[in-house]
């Protein structure tokens, strides 16, 4: 490889991690990092002050371009739209070789996360990011997105204000989540009404990512106990055959079930829970989603 490729390996999970969390898209992300690649290279090296600097700056710009037109597909999305699972989260984490350890890492790349960021406008998207989870100041943050300083730091505030209104009041344990998981798929494959809506919240909501690719997923988020454990038991998405099967996995940082169809994925189901009751059920289901699982 030459040098300048080697450079940019170096940094490949920073980048991956800012696009990532700006797009919530697997995909995109992989492309936006294509292209941030081509560009760092066709950049003259005398013109190179900072690497790091560079690289962030070009693809937090790639994917604010992205996000405009984006925001204009999502219009024509068929049903609630839900980011791209990540299975391979430990691959990158801020400083691009440990593991995702620290909380602030982990929480801007759950599934919760990341569908709060969707409130945010994509300069406030960024914004937010590169400060709460890069740690960036407003000076270099003001040079990335072409605003001032003081400017950001007024974004930064609104943004993390409107996302403290969506914030979860309780985060179990990882083994505490993976049981609740376990025993909720248990008690949807078996058909039993009475285990499953003990185990849903008063106000529990479904949202189903099908993508207008799924026959029988829900076009609208579902609301209630009742309503949502009928559908899950009447779902032939949980019991498709005999090949059926599921697992408990660990996606975007946080335990999660894969169901597969003779091994091929069908289904990710992505949940919050609040005091050991499941408060939020994510659905997704649109294959173009779930290939690389």
């Amino acid at each position: 490889m030459t040098q300048r490729a080697d450079e940019f390996e170096a940094h490949r999970p920073h980048i991956f991690g800012i696009a990532y969390r700006m797009l919530s898209s697997v995909a995109d992300a992989e492309d936006i990092v294509q292209d941030t690649y081509l560009r760092f290279a066709a950049t003259p090296q005398e013109s190179i002050r900072s690497v790091p600097a560079l690289l962030t700056t070009i693809v937090t710009r790639l994917c604010l371009n992205f996000l405009q037109s984006a925001r204009v597909r999502r219009e024509t999305y068929v049903g609630p739209w839900l980011p791209e699972p990540l299975l391979a989260a430990s691959t990158y984490s801020q400083n691009g070789s440990e593991p995702l350890s620290h909380l602030a890492e982990v929480e801007t790349i759950s599934m919760a996360f990341l569908v709060l960021l969707e409130r945010l406008t994509p300069l406030a998207r960024a914004v937010f990011i590169l400060r709460e989870v890069f740690d960036y100041d407003y000076s270099e943050i003001g040079a990335i997105v072409e605003r001032e300083p003081t400017t950001c730091r007024q974004i930064f505030s609104r943004a993390r204000k409107e996302l403290a209104q969506g914030e979860r009041r309780f985060r179990p344990s990882d083994e505490d989540h993976q049981r609740i998981l376990l025993s909720f798929m248990q008690a949807v494959t078996r058909g039993d009404m009475a285990s499953l809506t003990d185990m849903l919240a008063e106000d529990v909501v479904m949202w189903a990512d099908g993508g207008g690719k799924v026959r029988g997923a829900a076009t609208r988020p579902l609301y209630g106990r009742e309503p949502v454990a009928t559908f899950l038991v009447s779902s032939t998405r949980f019991i498709a055959s005999e090949l059926s099967s599921f697992e408990v996995v660990t996606l975007n940082a946080q335990p999660a079930v894969i169901i597969r169809d003779a091994g091929r994925p069908v289904v990710v189901v992505s949940t919050d829970v609040d005091e050991f009751q499941i408060r939020t059920l994510r659905l997704i289901a649109n294959p173009d989603k779930l290939r690389r699982l």
